[in-house]
Parts: structure tokens; sequence; C-alpha cells
């Protein structure tokens, strides 16, 4: 009986158990998405990476859920070159082959991963706040108050995502999200997801705390989200959020309120990076299952 080995990385942290769980298979080559489905299944976190060769890039990866396979993954892709770092890539730039194209990758001296995401895509949408704050289970007047230069919008470097804005900390902290209301809501944006956040840090040199809900996508609270991080680096720097010039580096914390914090880090210059570190949590193997190919009974 074939098995493989699997991993389960914690993306945007050096603490095991905190953080983003990707699963990363790190070799596989050979198997077929319905082996890849069951797989991710199995492993039961938001995303499982596939890493496979490539012909057009130095490593080819595919992402699934534990129901489908979705185009791109930050936190797995976060996860899967922090493995490698940790088995022995050397810092330094890489490319990946992902199904929205090829992304380029450098690894930090000190183990970061930093991800190049796509061109920025901003949109303001015709949302009122009475029907974000229904949805989101927060009082009106907190998104109100927070909204006076950066208002709702879509924004995306890779997927979209519905940014909000809310006054303080404990407002983000109380909310209690429909998360009915959010897929309707989401859908009629056309978003991934809805990114909720406050300036109102839990530490001084952090930019902002953020909350992100994505019940659309089988995901009602997500820990620590790279795509939507890079989506809100984008938002702010495009609205004109600070006073002065965006700072070179944007800290977002997340993830405190499902015990699982973690940090994103990203930079937004010529383009939008996001990165971050990871640390293995889990390893071991995995039966590959039977490719369903195989089972096919002739009559």
């Amino acid at each position: 009986m074939e098995t493989i080995r699997v991993l389960q990385v914690d993306a945007f942290t050096d603490e095991p158990l905190t953080g983003n769980p990707a699963g990363v298979v790190p070799d596989a080559d050979g198997l077929t998405d319905e082996q890849m489905q069951t797989i991710a299944a199995e492993m039961a976190v938001s995303e499982t990476a596939f890493l496979r060769s490539s012909a057009e890039a130095d490593r080819r990866v595919r992402y699934f859920t534990p129901t489908q396979e979705v185009d791109l993954c930050g936190h797995a892709t976060i996860g899967s070159f922090s493995h490698l770092h940790e088995e022995g890539l050397e810092p330094g730039l890489t490319t990946l082959e992902t199904n929205v194209g090829i992304l380029e990758i450098e690894v930090g001296d000190d183990g970061t991963v930093w991800m190049t995401q796509d061109t920025p895509e901003i949109r303001e949408v015709d949302v009122g706040y009475d029907r974000a704050a229904d949805a989101l289970g927060v009082e009106q007047a907190a998104l109100e108050g927070a909204s006076d230069d950066i208002p709702l919008a879509v924004a995306s470097t890779g997927l979209p995502f519905l940014i909000v804005p809310i006054t303080y900390l404990s407002d983000l902290g109380s909310a209690t999200p429909d998360m009915a209301a959010i897929e309707t809501l989401t859908e009629a944006v056309d978003a991934t997801g809805i990114y909720l956040f406050t300036f109102d840090a839990l530490e001084a040199d952090s930019t902002l705390h953020g909350r992100m809900f994505a019940p659309g996508a089988g995901v009602p609270e997500d820990p620590v989200t790279g795509t939507a991080s890079g989506a809100v680096g984008a938002y702010l720097d495009h609205f004109g959020a600070f006073d002065d010039d965006l700072p070179d580096e944007l800290r977002l914390e997340q993830g405190h309120y499902v015990d699982r914090p973690g940090l994103v880090r990203v930079r937004v210059d010529d383009a939008i990076r996001v990165g971050g570190r990871g640390v293995t949590a889990l390893e071991g193997t995995i039966v590959v299952p039977e490719d369903e190919d195989d089972e096919i009974l002739e009559a």
C-alpha cells in the first residue's frame, strides 16, 4: 500500500499551534485530482498545498480545501516554503507555478517567506453601513466612525475581499457575524469574504488588527489570511489612509479571536508583497487513496 509524506505547517507565526495551519504534501507528482481532493479532505485544514514539478517554474503547486480546488492560497504558500527552507532551501528568489500564473517567491535570511501578489484592483461598492453592520453583528456607528476617508470597497491582489474599517478593537472583538448574511453580501459584491479591521491594534508596532469571514468559501472565520492582507495593503495605499506616506512595512495582527494569533507583514512599493514565517507542527505519512479510474468495473 503506497504512502506519501504529509505535514501541517502553521503559517504567519514561529510558534507551533498558532497562526494558520496549512497542509503540505511535498512530493505530489503522480497524484490525480481525485487523490489530492481526498487527501485534502482527510487533512481537514482550510487548504492543503500539493507541490509538484513544473516545466515553466521552479515548482508547481495546487491548492485544495476539504471540498474543492482553489486557485491561490497565501498561508499555504508561506507554509510550503517555510517547510522547504527548513529542509535546506537556500534564501533567495524562486518561482512558483499556480493556477493564476507564475509567482515570484523570496525566502529571506531569517526564514521569512515573501509572496508577490497580483496587480491590485480596487473598487468602491454601494453597500449601506446598516447592511454591513447587520451582517457583521456590530454597531453601525462603529463603522461610520472609522470611514471618513476610507470607504467600504472591494480590494484584490489575487482574491477579492470586501474591506470594512471599524473604530475600536473592542468593536472588532465583539462582532457577532451572521454567516448567512455575510455569504449573501459577499456574493452581491463579488467578493471571497469580508476583512474587518481597526487601527486600534494590540501591539504598538502593529499597523492594524483584522478578522476575516468567508463562509461562502467554507471558512466562517480564517485565523490569518495572506491574500486578504495583500488586499488591505493595496486598499490603504489606494485611499491614502495615512497622513504621511504609507509605512515601508505594514504589520497586520489576526487570529487572536479564534485562539490562533499570527502576524502578516505587507510591503507596498512597485508590487504588493505578503510575508511571514512558518513552523512545522505535525509530520507523518498518509495512505494514497485508490484512484477512482482504477475502480471502473467492466460488464
